[in-house]
């Protein structure tokens, strides 16, 4: 059986009925066109109490040799992977699906032979260079759980998510590139080790050629490792069901969430969301502009593309240098046919030089797409224009870390598109929109929040050492559905629009922070009582972070706190959650149980504040009035 591709709006219509009056033998056909060891006995088995669900049970397969081992025959020569260094002066490498092949086995046999076992946590905190694409497949090859940390994330950050994941081994490189400035990255990690006590080994890959610190026994150069092992090695026989991989993601509270996806059905979904959203073609050059720390990279930059046969591009740069230019200009240089981007990055390039892109032909590109947060109208037309000339369909794509691949998205040139709107839910995945109360909204024109009635194949299956949070994150609110935590808007037609999250996250630039996370890090500044941060329209990142913060004493010198704060955000976190705007102030507005009242927080960040609404029922009223003049005024980074 070929693999499955809609191809027309009345096709995408047929599947979507059949997806809802047998979604299990729709998925069981789709299932069928992968390389399996051996035949799953039941396709889904379901409960969103517990929640359990299992696909494909019984299913026996490896996801590497589906990705890699099934192409060989056919598409051993065509390329799979071109990496695109930061500086446009060095040299670009390109992998085919058999060179891909040899260099996975390679580093799986180096793992293997530092101690990694199936079922091991091994945790990646790697630059964008190919080692980092080598590595996750190599753990997924020997049945090692990978759990990927973005590089730069801080030692703190990256000390958590070790210690949650028990992981045995880090994998890292010495330094890397990241536009002008070049970055110590093994000095994180040996910093993050000093409270990791699960880490037996590291191996480090060399990208700047830097001396580091290297610890006798328990650090090891890959370059050393990989010299002398086979570039043949047989993939582990994985059960659908097995973790294939952990990724962090901000909480509501303070402690990030392990989500965890399975081999059988994210592979499934993984390839099949990335064919028929980007309406992907054989002779595609594909490039998913996303950093593999994020699940945007897991699902869209590697393991999709590699299990659909594709071209896939990986850059290690960012997109203002060596000007604002780049990404058009590797996409000519590559002839990029599918660009998959944030719109965070689509608004910081609308603010330099139309000639930084009307001086490319781009003339590739035919499918354009959007990831990580809802395009706004104006950002989407000057991409619609600018970069795909009006001839490229926009595929805004909605979904999350925990649905392991796209929800709900235009599929290009088949189902209709509209600005701003992510519209129809692919085939197979049955969005509602529900009222507090959890009451279904079926008519169409309305706002409410989005829940997902039945499963899908790449769902969230538990939070790694906590199932409970997993139950109470999104299967609690609303009983027997999976709650997504956003707002969306269905309009007339049906097209869905998500409006943003009804809870206590923020989205900086595509990526999700949990406020209590942020607050924690700001609370641990010295002269810091408590402190309250909300998400506010930021014209470039699309959300930034607005705290309120109550000190022990006046600070002597406002300025110095601000930075201290940012500082000790940056050490704790990132640079990514750096708050934009920093208000000091006596008193949070509270309810008589102690309650934030962050909706006013909220308005008062967005410089709405003629319409607070009803605030007697604060313990101290007063201090609202304080909160919004001191807005007007002194909230500044």
């Amino acid at each position: 059986m070929t693999n499955f591709q809609v191809k027309t709006y009345d096709e995408y219509q047929q599947a979507y009925q059949r997806s809802l009056e047998d979604p299990e033998s729709f998925w069981s056909d789709i299932a069928s066109t992968f390389t399996w060891r051996k035949k799953w006995n039941t396709t889904l088995e379901w409960n969103f109490e517990e929640p359990d669900v299992k696909w494909f049970k019984g299913g026996k397969l490896n996801i590497t040799e589906n990705c890699l081992d099934r192409h060989l025959k056919t598409r051993g020569n065509k390329l799979a992977l071109i990496w695109e260094p930061n500086d446009p002066k060095e040299r670009f490498v390109r992998y085919t699906y058999r060179e891909l092949h040899e260099k996975v086995c390679q580093f799986a046999n180096v793992l293997k032979k530092n101690g990694v076992q199936k079922g091991d946590r091994v945790c990646i905190y790697m630059p964008m260079i190919p080692e980092l694409a080598f590595a996750v497949l190599a753990c997924a090859r020997i049945g090692a759980i990978h759990s990927v940390i973005f590089a730069g994330f801080s030692a703190v950050s990256m000390a958590d998510r070790i210690n949650d994941a028990g992981a045995k081994m880090v994998l890292t490189s010495d330094g890397l590139n990241r536009g002008a400035k070049q970055i110590p990255v093994k000095r994180v990690v040996d910093e993050a080790l000093e409270t990791c006590p699960t880490i037996e080994k590291v191996i480090v890959v060399e990208r700047l050629g830097w001396a580091v610190n290297m610890v006798e026994g328990r650090d090891v150069w890959y370059h050393d490792e990989v010299k002398d092992v086979s570039k043949e090695c047989p993939a582990e026989i994985m059960d659908a069901e097995d973790m294939l991989f952990i990724l962090y993601t901000s909480g509501s509270t303070g402690k990030p969430k392990g989500v965890v996806h399975t081999c059988g059905g994210y592979m499934v979904y993984a390839e099949y969301s990335f064919r028929n959203v980007f309406q992907y073609e054989e002779s595609d050059i594909y490039w998913c502009t996303a950093d593999i720390g994020w699940i945007t990279g897991h699902t869209y930059l590697l393991y999709g593309p590699l299990l659909a046969g594709a071209t896939t591009l990986m850059f290690e740069g960012v997109p203002t240098y060596p000007d604002m230019g780049r990404f058009w200009q590797v996409c000519d240089k590559f002839g990029v046919t599918i660009f998959y981007t944030a719109p965070t990055a689509i608004r910081s390039l609308m603010g330099g030089d139309i000639d930084d892109v009307l001086s490319y032909s781009l003339d590739s590109l035919r499918v354009l797409g959007s990831v990580g947060e809802p395009i706004n109208e104006e950002a989407w037309h000057w991409y619609h224009t600018h970069v795909g000339k009006e001839r490229c369909p926009v595929v805004d794509t909605w979904w999350q870390t925990e649905t392991g691949g796209i929800m709900i998205s235009t599929l290009a040139n088949v189902t209709p598109m509209k600005p701003s709107h992510a519209t129809l839910p692919l085939p197979g995945v049955h969005p509602i929109l529900v009222d507090s109360d959890g009451k279904e909204i079926t008519e169409n024109g309305v706002e409410g929040h989005l829940c997902i009635k039945h499963p899908w194949p790449s769902m969230i299956r538990t939070t790694y050492g906590d199932h409970e949070r997993c139950r109470l994150s999104y299967f609690s609110t609303y009983k027997g559905l999976y709650f997504t935590g956003d707002g969306a808007k269905r309009d007339e037609n049906g097209l869905y629009r998500i409006i943003g999250r009804v809870d206590d996250v923020i989205n900086v630039s595509g990526h999700r922070f949990g406020t209590a996370e942020i607050e924690e890090a700001i609370n641990h500044n010295n002269h810091v009582i408590e402190s309250a941060v909300v998400g506010f329209p930021h014209d470039v990142k699309g959300q930034g972070i607005y705290a309120f913060v109550i000190c022990k004493d006046k600070p002597e010198n406002e300025e110095w706190l601000r930075a201290e704060i940012i500082e000790t955000v940056v050490e704790k976190i990132g640079k990514i959650a750096r708050p934009d705007k920093i208000q000091i102030v006596s008193g949070l507005p509270k309810t008589r149980s102690g309650k934030i009242m962050r909706r006013i927080l909220r308005k008062v960040a967005e410089g709405d504040v003629s319409n607070l609404g009803d605030t007697s029922t604060l313990l101290d009223p007063a201090v609202v009035d304080e909160i919004v003049e001191g807005s007007l005024s002194k909230a500044k980074v």
